[in-house]
Formats: C-alpha cells, structure tokens, sequence
C-alpha cells in the first residue's frame, strides 16, 4: 500500500467472474499451492443450511491493523451464526481466505494467493491467518473479485448465503480487471460482494468501493483499521477460557491427520489466549461449544456423530493409543462417553455466556458509543442484514 496508517486485514469474500480478460480467463498457478484446491474432507451436514463467505484480505504494506483484527476476531464472525436459525435449523458456515496486494506473491497472479479454500476447518484457518506477513505492492479488487469466482466452490443454490468481504484502502478500480464486470458477475451468481474501506468514508466513495458494492447488491462499509476491537471484561471469562481447554481432552483423534490436527487446535487455542484482551480466547470458545466446530476429518466424536465413519471398521494404527486394545462394542462406548462428556462441557460454557452476555449489556449501557467499527462489527452487520433477507433469524 502506498499509505501507511497501520490499516487493517480485510475479509474478502470472493465472486464470480464476470466478463473474464482473455489473460485472465485461466488464473495461473500459485507454485506455494497444489493445483487444485479442493476443500478438506468435510462431514455429513444439511447442506440446506450452508453459509459461504470468502474474505479476501489486503496484506500490503499498511495493512496490518486489519490483519490484527481479522486474526482475534474470525471466532466473533462465526458466533454471528451460532444462535441463528432457518426453518427450525442452526446454519453452519465455511470460510475462504484470500491475500492481495502482497508482493510476496507472483505478479502474473496480479500477487493475489488462495490462501484456503470454503472449510470448516476453524483451526486451520485461525493458524493461516497467524501467519500473514504484510508487504508491497498494488492492489486489484477486480482482479481478486474475479479469482475468488474462478477458483472457489461455491454453492449453486440461491437459497445459500453466498457473500464476499474486501477490504483495503487503495483506489477499488486499479488493475487490468474491470471491477463493475466481476462484481455483476458475482451478484447474477447471488452473491454479494460487500466492500469494507479501511480510512475516510468520502475517500471510500471517491476511490469506488462504494460504486463496487452498489454493483455487487453487498453493501458498502467502513471501518477505523487502528482502534482495537471492542471487549468488555466479564467475570466468566476465565471460567469460560478454562472449559475451552477441558474440551480438548473429549477430542479422539484418528487417521492420517490426527496429530498434525490435534495440533493446529492447540495453536488456535494459544493465539486465541494470547489475543484474550480483545475478547478472542471467549469467542473461540464459544465457537468450540457450538455445532459449526467440526473436526470430523480427525475426531471420532464428530465423525461417529455424522456418520462418517464406523468404529468397528477402523485399523488398529488409525485409533488412539486408549482405544487400540478395546473391542469394537467397547470402542462405540469409549466414543461415546466422550462424547457425553464434551455435550456436558459445551452446556456448561453456553449457560456461562448467558450470564456473561447479561453482565456485558448492563455495561454497555454505562459507556458512550465509539465512533468508528471494527471489520467484525462490519462483517457481522452485513450478514446479519443480508442472510435476514434469505430467511434467517437472528438472537437480539
């Protein structure tokens, strides 16, 4: 970035391609990235209830603010889902990450880098995030709009919430991709690209993220990338962090990835408790509570819940080392006990922020509003809004 003021991360949720450049038409390959992306191997769900939201992030130079920001509080984003319902049905949500402006990256990728596919892989992308380092360059919102609906898998149905999230400061037209086609394609995909202006609202306006979002039916937001997300202390928090961690000794790990699983989770947790003054730590767990935290690829309390696998079935080598001598019967018990004793803990970190959120909104009403949002408190009024119109229905 060519402005320094220490701006922050931006969510980038990424379209369809519109009116594609012949040179763009076929993005090249990023040579840090497997040739193809396909999402991690993801659990039986109701595929009715599906949010996607790409975030495509500027990481130049003056971006780190914002990258701040999206690290601690990527838990709040997924809570906005947690107490939400269609038809009787708590939604879940997967997440894509895109980097632009970072001229780490090849300059025929316009130094744009899929950084994560749509997952549920929490963890994994909490650890991704992390590893962001800010540098260069140019950014092109077109350009970055446009690979987000080449390479992404996203749902085809329009009953999907389908939204994109870019954020940056930069003019919104630079580049060799025109931003009014990418953003017409991805709103005839239905999906809304909503553009998040890190600085001044008029310059917003002038430098057309405005105009980007009005094309793409998202909405158009700014935000302060140099204030600290909101967070007010409450006397849960650490009953609620300590369950956080209990949760973990419920989780099997099993296969291939377990280990490597087991330990991208404590990483998460360790981010999270490092960012505990802006609210992460509690956020995480809350996500850890809840029904859009599935670690069914490597855990056998979730696989066994949604039927992806069948205990009896499974090689010696694949289970842990409590579980290898234990008949098939006994492993199906072993698993679920388990899974009795996290449901127990998951109860008890809910009911805490029932009380915790009662404590937080007497103590809102003695502070005076803050001028300026956060890219959570953006990210979560556009979905609110938007998914509202799809049929969702939101906890006040």
């Amino acid at each position: 970035m060519k402005t320094s003021t220490n701006l922050a991360l931006a969510a980038i949720i990424s379209f369809a391609v519109l009116n594609p450049v012949p040179a763009f038409a076929k993005p090249a390959a990023d040579p840090r990235l497997p040739a193809t992306q396909p999402p991690i191997d993801q659990p039986a769900i109701d595929d009715n209830n599906r949010i996607q939201i790409a975030l495509l992030l500027d990481t130049s130079n003056s971006m780190d603010g914002l990258i701040d920001q999206a690290r601690t509080q990527l838990w709040k984003v997924v809570n906005t889902f947690i107490d939400a319902k269609r038809n009787g049905k708590t939604p879940f949500v997967e997440v894509a990450l895109y980097e632009y402006g970072n001229n780490n990256n090849a300059i025929g990728n316009d130094w744009i880098r899929l950084i994560s596919p749509m997952t549920r892989d929490l963890d994994g992308l909490s650890n991704k995030l992390f590893e962001l380092k800010t540098n260069g360059g140019d950014e092109y919102c077109g350009a970055v709009i446009q690979r987000s609906l080449v390479d992404l898998a996203w749902d085809q149905r329009d009953s999907v919430y389908k939204a994109i999230f870019i954020a940056g400061n930069e003019p919104f037209n630079a580049g060799r991709v025109d931003y009014r086609s990418a953003c017409k394609e991805a709103l005839a995909k239905n999906i809304s690209v909503n553009t998040i202006h890190c600085g001044n609202r008029q310059e917003g306006i002038n430098g057309s993220w405005h105009d980007g979002a009005a094309i793409g039916g998202g909405d158009f937001l700014v935000i302060d990338q140099d204030i600290a997300a909101a967070h007010i202390n409450a006397p849960q928090d650490k009953k609620i962090a300590e369950l956080s961690l209990e949760l973990n000794k419920t989780y099997l790990g099993y296969g291939k990835q377990r280990k490597e699983a087991a330990a991208n989770q404590q990483r998460a947790d360790n981010d999270a408790e490092t960012n505990a003054g802006v609210g992460a730590s509690v956020q995480r767990a809350l996500t850890k509570s809840s029904d859009n935290y599935s670690n069914a690829a490597w855990d056998l309390v979730d696989a066994l819940r949604e039927n992806k696998i069948d205990p009896a079935e499974l090689k010696i080598e694949e289970l842990p080392e409590e579980m290898k001598a234990l008949s098939p019967q006994a492993r199906k018990e072993f698993i679920e006990n388990a899974a009795a004793r996290r449901s127990a803990i998951q109860t008890k970190i809910k009911t805490l922020n029932e009380e915790r959120e009662a404590h937080v909104a007497a103590e809102l009403k003695k502070h005076a509003e803050v001028d300026g949002k956060t890219l959570d408190q953006a990210i979560i009024e556009a979905t609110r809004k938007q998914a509202g119109l799809l049929g969702y229905e939101f906890k006040d």
